[in-house]
């Protein structure tokens, strides 16, 4: 559903195609899927459980998941 839209309008519905790869192009070409290797520190490593250990997923899966990559990514800076 692409609509027709003028210079300063903004859509109606938000339209991923016409974004997100430009984005990703951006993230690509910056490097920031690469990560600056510093020998010198210690690695930081998680250990990560299944996710459906208890047998149904729950909030506190996806709480802690996102957790865990906060944490990595902070890490990673």
């Amino acid at each position: 559903m692409t609509q027709t839209q003028q210079p300063n309008e903004i859509p109606r519905a938000y339209e991923p195609g016409a974004v997100e790869g430009r984005i990703y192009d951006f993230w690509t070409e910056g490097g920031y899927f690469t990560p600056e290797i510093d020998r010198s520190k210690k690695p930081f490593t998680l250990i990560m459980p299944p996710p459906n250990v208890t047998g149904e997923l729950h909030m506190g899966h996806a709480l802690t998941i996102a957790l865990e990559d906060l944490m990595v990514r902070w890490h990673r800076m």
